[in-house]
């Protein structure tokens, strides 16, 4: 007899996830709660533990393959003699993955539907579904105005697919899904806003331009990341009626001052988390630039505490892993998490609870060697902080032309949540620390 191990739900609405690496090959001996696969999310990275034991019969996809919900990862032949093996519930599989206590035989890394205790319950599901029958797929090429019906009443469970459609003008509701039971889809969303696209595009009698292939040319399919990166940034854009300003800043004083530290101490303080220190004082001065928006409601939500985001370059792509209540840290705590962002940040192999919860997001990027940036607030926060690189320029000092390490600072805000009172405040705030570190210790 033979298994089959189905991608379960990774949780947090995500249906899909790409092979990174096989932890067995076929011929293998597997026992229960084994790590078989390593997938990507649009989340994180996870390794996958098999709910079955035995003898690996095939591998259904390769490195790279992007698989959906239910699909066959691996199928497993009976156990072998000396593996044992719990019977498993008569239930969905794939429905969850959540972590539970060890039981005292059988899994301790539970995927829900591949439980190892005998389920007394039987899952019965009524005719046509949770929300019953299914309706017929809307052609992709329909006009957006035949995709909708003012009089239909669709069930949408994902609150993501309701804000995607919203912010488009659409009510999903109004779509005919193509889930099971009618179940409004991510994908029926984007059908629709295709659509709209198309109908509000020029005139019939200007062509539309299109890519023509050419010799050479490559398609390469976006990784689970970049798909996330590119929804969050595309939203922010056209969401937040953002504002940018800048300031050329003296930093010759912050570097004595890290060298002072280091010399006083023998410990070592990066720059970054001097800064950082600077952006948590920064915001207990201005609070109003530590907040969100919840649009539905036309409120400002100032959050009580601050999640410093560190903008960071990973191998998985663009990342803001979280310093979560960076404003009850010390300077010295501050320093040791940032530094433990930067050991994490090559690999991108942050925690998926690391990835949530910013609330403020400071951008280095001189490490790339640029001076300046007008760079996209990571929505659903308000502003972001950017630091270029500090490089020996001619600065006037006393009135004589010296040469001093001077860094560009760029603050971009959400017009909505404050006007440019506030926004020069705060850049101006973290401009005098870095020019006189010292003056810090007045505000602590």
């Amino acid at each position: 007899m033979s298994r089959e191990f189905l991608l379960p739900d990774l949780g947090e609405g995500l249906t899909e996830a790409e092979i990174v690496s096989w932890l067995v090959a076929p011929g293998d001996v597997i026992v229960i709660d084994q790590p078989v696969v390593e997938v990507e999310s649009a989340k994180s990275v996870v390794e996958l533990p098999s709910p079955y034991a035995g003898r690996v019969e095939a591998l259904h996809a390769g490195p790279g393959d992007v698989v959906h919900k239910g699909s066959i990862l691996i199928t497993v032949a009976s156990p072998v003699e000396g593996v044992v093996e719990p019977e498993q519930p008569d239930v969905v599989p794939g429905t969850a993955l959540r972590a539970r206590e060890a039981e005292p035989t059988g899994s301790g890394a539970v995927l829900i539907g591949y439980g190892t205790k005998e389920s007394t319950v039987r899952l019965k599901r009524p005719a046509g579904g949770r929300f019953g029958n299914r309706t017929s797929a809307p052609s992709p090429l329909a006009p957006a105005g035949t995709l909708l019906d003012p009089e239909r009443h669709s069930p949408v469970v994902s609150p993501l697919v309701r804000k995607q459609a919203r912010l488009h003008g659409i009510d999903a509701t109004q779509l005919a899904g193509t889930g099971p039971g009618a179940l409004v889809l991510r994908a029926d969303v984007d059908v629709a806003i295709a659509a709209l696209e198309t109908s509000l595009a020029a005139p019939s009698h200007v062509l539309a331009v299109s890519p023509v292939p050419a010799a050479g040319d490559q398609r390469v399919q976006m990784s689970a990341m970049r798909k996330l990166i590119a929804q969050r940034l595309g939203t922010s854009r056209r969401t937040i009626p953002e504002a940018t300003i800048w300031l050329d800043v003296d930093a010759t004083e912050l570097f004595a001052a890290k060298d002072r530290l280091q010399k006083s101490t023998g410990e070592r303080f990066s720059l970054t988390a001097l800064i950082a220190r600077f952006v948590v004082a920064g915001l207990a001065e201005f609070p109003i630039l530590n907040s969100s928006v919840d649009e539905e409601a036309s409120e400002i939500i100032r959050h009580g505490s601050i999640g410093l985001g560190l903008a960071a370059q990973t191998s998985r792509g663009l990342m803001v892993p979280v310093i979560h209540d960076a404003g009850s840290l010390t300077t010295r705590q501050l320093r040791d998490r940032v530094a433990e962002v930067v050991a994490h940040s090559d690999k991108g192999d942050f925690p998926a609870a690391q990835l949530r919860g910013g609330t403020f997001t400071l951008n280095n990027y001189g490490g790339f060697g640029v001076d300046g940036s007008t760079p996209i607030i990571n929505y659903p926060e308000v502003a972001m902080l950017g630091i270029g690189r500090m490089i020996d320029r001619p600065w006037v000092v006393d009135g004589e032309l010296a040469v001093r390490k001077v860094v560009t600072v760029s603050f971009v805000f959400d017009h909505r949540v404050c006007d440019g009172d506030v926004a020069s405040g705060f850049i101006n705030f973290v401009a005098r620390c870095i020019e006189e570190p010292l003056t810090l210790l007045g505000s602590l």
